[in-house]
């Protein structure tokens, strides 16, 4: 996980598409380290010719960066690091709020529009335009074979929108959340997206095809939080979430937490919620939880139906900008 705030000197960072690296912008340049050993970071690059650097993009592990400075914030740098050298640049009419990079496409998000590039000679081959205002840049792109986008579609509600980035054309649309969407991310297959809305206190699990519920998580219920990042494990087993609280939350994705649909009823829990209950104090947890769903409004019982946090870590510091992955 990496934390940082700007009167520290750090601008941005974040980590390739598979956290085998981070990428850390400064008023000075930029830094690239390796996350090959846990116990410190290595680096592997460092640049002071784009000062100012408020985004950096790295391909997977290659040498290929895309930079956006403060001081040319429309500007699009495509750099070469090894070589140190540009090799294009792109501009557009507005400011730049986030790059997401795949082998096949550069996606960059601006407040109103996103524009798909052709990695390979930058070439612009669709501009999605008039999008709801996206003042954080919030999108996502697929990092393997497929190119699918997503990105919020509405500024009200938690809509969010999936465009195929490759084939250039419209996927599906998820209703994620009542409120406006504050984070999303993929998973390394592009199978499943993660959402968090505003509220921040319900994670949810799409399957990105179908837009149909898979897991839902509750992160708390007494405070609402800014979700700042969401990351899957690897094998898309785990999903780990962070905010401006001094808490991570790492969720577990197995057939036990499954979401079971919207449409459960009192016959749906008898089959499982009749039955003595196992011994020990969890047993009867669940045995009561199964039970009292018969007899609960609808939102006591989705509240009811919510996992919780698989595992939790402690932060240093509280209320730092942050951006959390989980290495192989």
């Amino acid at each position: 996980m990496a934390t940082f705030q700007h009167d520290s000197g750090v601008l941005f960072a974040n980590f390739n598409q598979d956290a085998t690296s981070l990428a850390v912008g400064t008023k000075k340049g930029y830094t690239l380290y390796s996350l090959a050993n846990i116990d410190e970071l290595q680096k592997i690059h460092e640049s002071n010719e784009v000062e100012e650097t408020c985004l950096i993009e790295r391909l997977f592990s290659s040498s290929l960066v895309t930079l956006v400075s403060l001081s040319a914030p429309r500007k699009l740098r495509v750099c070469h690091f090894q070589k140190g050298t540009e090799i294009c640049s792109h501009s557009y009419t507005n400011a730049i709020l986030s790059v997401r990079l795949n082998r096949l496409r550069v996606v960059v998000c601006l407040e109103e529009s996103l524009y798909v590039h052709n990695i390979r000679d930058m070439k612009v081959l669709h501009t999605i335009r008039d999008t709801p205002p996206n003042t954080h840049g919030l999108c996502d792109l697929t990092a393997g074979d497929v190119s699918y986008v997503a990105y919020p579609g509405s500024a009200n509600v938690g809509e969010v929108h999936i465009f195929d980035g490759a084939n250039l054309q419209a996927v599906t649309i998820i209703s994620a959340h009542d409120s406006p969407v504050a984070a999303l991310k993929f998973n390394s297959e592009g199978t499943k997206l993660a959402t968090a809305s505003e509220k921040g206190t319900v994670i949810r699990v799409f399957d990105v095809l179908k837009g149909e519920k898979l897991f839902e998580f509750r992160r708390g219920v007494k405070r609402c939080v800014t979700i700042y990042s969401l990351a899957f494990s690897a094998d898309s087993m785990y999903l780990c979430s962070s905010s401006n609280t001094e808490t991570l939350h790492v969720f577990k994705l197995d057939a036990h937490n499954r979401h079971q649909g919207d449409n459960r009823t009192a016959s749906d829990d008898e089959s499982s919620g009749t039955s003595a209950p196992a011994t020990g104090v969890q047993g009867w947890v669940d045995y009561m939880s199964r039970t009292a769903v018969n007899y609960l409004p609808t939102q006591m019982t989705d509240i009811l139906h919510q996992d919780r946090s698989f595992a939790t870590a402690k932060l240093p510091a509280v209320g730092a900008r942050n951006v959390v992955a989980i290495a192989r």
